[in-house]
């Protein structure tokens, strides 16, 4: 056997090897068909519609513009998988019946699978809001951590994570409170990440908003810190009285209104308050995460810590 064929051979082997070496190969040939197809369609020009029978009353000539570029994703969410393992979530994002994905997926051991460019629109969110926003899926990138929902996530997952979202707000420049759980955007269906998920420690790197703690000690209800005025007179102006409670909130900041209403404080930070129980819910296993039973029901304590947050959201 010559020593050209030998180098043949075992280029083919090598190959062969290397091509079976990723399990994933049929399905990643579909992503690329499926990339390949909207690439086309971005690049067709002029669009099919201005030349025949479209009921838009177009100029003669088609005039492409030279200033733009790629819509950028300004939301994060992140999910656990609910799942067993990184695999099976690798498997449920690759079958076409499942109709779920997300453009990244976190093990446990904290290996990083990018499954999705971010520019394309991934199959995360479901039906959800967040403050405005009532498509998640167009505007997010989704990020799935391996985790089955009662699991404490491991330091190597985590450590992952922040680089994966200094990455994101480097290259898109997503506010810091766009960084936002599942449970957020869909309270009373979804509950991920878990209570255990550390949510403090992710905003102290800039990723998503939490309330401070310092300044909750110092938070007092507006009956608690004004005496009432013997000499109050219950006739007063309407508008002269708004003008007094409206300058009490600016030079009184850690004083909770006696009219302070809850579920507008939720709606603020950008909760969906249609369901205003499960708002609750979600605000306490994202916010409270100490509290054993999540009721739906904010206590004293707890209504300072949505304040704050409240607060910080105008």
């Amino acid at each position: 056997m010559t020593y050209f064929r030998k180098i043949l051979i075992l280029g083919g082997l090598g190959l062969m090897i290397s091509c079976s070496s990723n399990p994933y190969r049929t399905t990643n040939k579909v992503y690329k068909k499926k990339a390949k197809a909207y690439a086309k369609e971005l690049s067709r020009f002029p669009l099919e519609e201005t030349q025949t029978d479209s009921a838009l009353n177009f100029g003669e000539y088609p005039v492409g513009t030279t200033n733009f570029n790629l819509r950028r994703p300004n939301f994060v969410v992140i999910h656990h998988t609910a799942q067993d393992s990184t695999i099976q979530t690798l498997n449920t994002f690759t079958i076409p019946r499942t109709s779920v994905s997300s453009h990244y997926v976190i093990g446990d051991d904290g290996e990083v699978f990018h499954m999705l460019n971010n520019y394309y629109r991934a199959w995360h969110g479901g039906i959800g809001q967040w403050g405005h926003t009532t498509d998640l899926n167009s505007s997010s990138i989704g990020i799935e951590l391996d985790n089955n929902g009662k699991e404490v996530f491991s330091e190597a997952q985590i450590s992952s994570l922040l680089d994966v979202l200094k990455q994101l707000k480097e290259d898109y420049k997503i506010p810091a409170e766009n960084f936002i759980g599942h449970l957020d955007i869909a309270p009373g269906r979804k509950v991920d990440p878990s209570a255990d998920f550390p949510w403090k420690r992710l905003a102290e790197e800039g990723y998503g908003i939490w309330y401070d703690e310092d300044s909750i000690e110092n938070i007092q209800y507006e009956h608690e810190f004004f005496t009432e005025n013997p000499l109050k007179i219950d006739n007063i102006d309407p508008v002269f009285k708004r003008r007094i409670a409206l300058m009490d909130r600016y030079l009184f900041p850690n004083l909770i209104p006696d009219d302070f209403n809850i579920a507008e404080a939720l709606r603020i930070i950008g909760y969906n308050i249609d369901d205003l129980d499960a708002a609750i819910k979600s605000f306490q296993i994202h916010f409270l995460q100490e509290k054993e039973n999540v009721e739906g029901i904010l206590n004293a304590d707890e209504i300072k810590i949505l304040y704050n947050l409240y607060r910080k959201s105008l």
